[in-house]
């Protein structure tokens, strides 16, 4: 039997509207989804009866199914000669282990395509109105991962470097680790006064958006009880927010009506 194609697929960063056209398609045409944690359910309403639906989601670090039985399950479904989609949040070659799953396929001789999706530091990001770049405070931007223990002597992430770049960061993964996270940046001499934000459940009816700065946004997240999913952003235009949050303004607008 022909294998079937399988797409790996990005639902974006919450709001099911944020996907793209091709992924709206593929959905409709697949014979099972493999889907994430994050997936907003209603995605799934847009595949055809009898198109299997198989969880495959992560929370808070701890894996429903290790990675490897995911793999196999794509692979033993596009063996099957079916069209599998594997809807996954935000980006999937962005922290999303698409790049495992693109191997696995490949090793077994598997068509595959991405479809990229909205990343969670962008929507997050554009939602809480902060511009990622500016022409006069920020000409950078670094996406890092804040799930990996900062304080191990093999760690990938050199807080310290990142410090030095004068570039907005967003940090995924991050809440576990930020207190660790902000001093290490500190002890690379960005300032305690860099503005701030975490945004949580960016783009949904769940989302909010907290300010401070590299010095305070560490306490603010613990007497503000945030748990993921949520996006750390830190550097100058984090300020922005403050005038330009139009996603809180519409919701309060839309509430006094």
């Amino acid at each position: 039997m022909t294998p079937g194609t399988v797409y790996l697929v990005g639902a974006g960063p919450g709001d099911p509207e944020l996907i793209t056209l091709k992924a709206r398609r593929v959905l409709g045409e697949a014979d099972a989804v493999v889907y994430d944690h994050l997936v907003d359910t209603a995605l799934l309403e847009l595949t055809r009866p009898g198109c299997e639906r198989i969880f495959a989601g992560k929370k808070g670090g701890q894996a429903c199914r290790p990675q490897v039985e995911i793999d196999g399950t794509l692979v033993r479904l596009a063996l099957e000669g079916r069209t599998v989609v594997r809807l996954k949040g935000g980006d999937p070659f962005v922290f999303g282990r698409g790049g495992e799953e693109a191997s696995a396929l490949a090793a077994a001789g598997i068509p595959f395509e991405v479809v990229p999706g909205v990343t969670s530091a962008l929507a997050a990001a554009a939602y809480a109105g902060i511009p990622l770049t500016h022409r006069l405070h920020s000409s950078s931007v670094v996406l890092l991962t804040g799930h990996e223990d900062p304080t191990k002597p093999d760690a990938t992430v050199h807080w310290e470097d990142y410090a030095r770049l004068k570039a907005t960061l967003c940090i995924y993964m991050g809440v576990r680790n930020l207190a660790t996270i902000a001093k290490r940046l500190e002890d690379g001499g960005m300032a305690a006064e860099t503005p701030a934000a975490i945004i949580v459940s960016a783009t949904t009816e769940r989302h909010r958006r907290l300010l401070g700065t590299l010095g305070t946004i560490a306490e603010i997240a613990v007497v503000e009880k945030v748990e993921a999913p949520a996006m750390l952003i830190i550097g100058e235009v984090a300020a922005f927010s403050e005038k330009l949050a139009w996603f809180e303004s519409a919701r309060l607008q839309a509430l006094a009506r």
